[in-house]
């Protein structure tokens, strides 16, 4: 039987080969940092910061466009990704817009990177969804300096309960219990990582995370539905949160 991440890999190397590098270079376009489904802009949240400066690893970037927006803004940092055809694609948009920074192929579960060596570790729908959460946050502890940040996003828990057990587009009733949802592996799909509030907590001070904010983002009313992950449409997620962005930082005592 093969593993989570194999399974992963084999479907986002299908994905990366479905889609041509012009879907790539769109999001590689785009201006600032922006999250999720519907491009909201940091500079809106403010989860970030400030990130000039900082060493920055992205746990699952896929084709990198989120580290190339933190590039742009002059953090330092490090693509990490299990896929070895979104790299390439990667690397690719790096020669096409002359933006470069190393990219690691590798298991958020288990990264090759030095302990203590970075000051922000970041997942927009990558190791966020996509790994064993307590793998990869003992990872993150790992790598991240002492009061490093962590900031991530993932599909709401709202959401993952009204989308239908054969995949599709969240309807507006409960479909499936949130006991027990955790792995959760789709027909012909990946396996995925849906993980309760409470339980990010849990997970995240065990590994000597403090919470700092958990921003539950809505679609903007003039959003239309994405077409690329249609997982809620544009007017189910004006009504409830489609995503959760998490903030954290890493204390370690003494």
């Amino acid at each position: 039987m093969n593993s989570a991440p194999d399974i992963n890999r084999d479907l986002w190397t299908q994905i990366n080969q479905q889609h041509t590098d012009a879907d790539a270079r769109r999001a590689w376009q785009q201006k600032g940092v922006r999250w999720g489904l519907f491009a909201i802009d940091d500079d809106e949240l403010g989860a970030l910061g400030e990130v000039h400066g900082l060493d920055v690893a992205e746990l699952g970037c896929g084709t990198a466009f989120f580290s190339a927006a933190l590039a742009r803004a002059g953090a330092r940092p490090v693509g990490v990704d299990v896929t070895h055809a979104q790299l390439l694609t990667a690397r690719r948009c790096q020669l096409e817009f002359n933006v470069s920074f190393p990219l690691v192929e590798a298991d958020a579960e288990r990264v090759p990177l030095a302990s203590e060596s970075f000051d922000l570790v970041v997942s927009e729908y990558g190791a966020s969804l996509w790994c064993d959460p307590e793998r990869w946050i003992a990872e993150t502890a790992r790598i991240l300096r002492d009061g490093g940040r962590l900031v991530f996003l993932t599909n709401s828990v709202l959401s993952a309960l009204c989308v239908p057990a054969e995949s599709g587009v969240a309807s507006e009733q409960l479909l499936r219990g949130q006991r027990g949802l955790g792995r959760v592996q789709w027909p012909g799909g990946g396996v995925e990582h849906h993980t309760s509030h409470g339980q990010w907590i849990d997970i995240l001070t065990r590994n000597g995370f403090v919470v700092d904010a958990l921003h539950e983002l809505y679609a903007p009313a003039d959003a239309t539905t994405p077409d690329y992950y249609e997982i809620v449409s544009a007017q189910w997620a004006r009504q409830w949160p489609a995503e959760d962005l998490w903030v954290a930082h890493l204390h370690r005592g003494s």
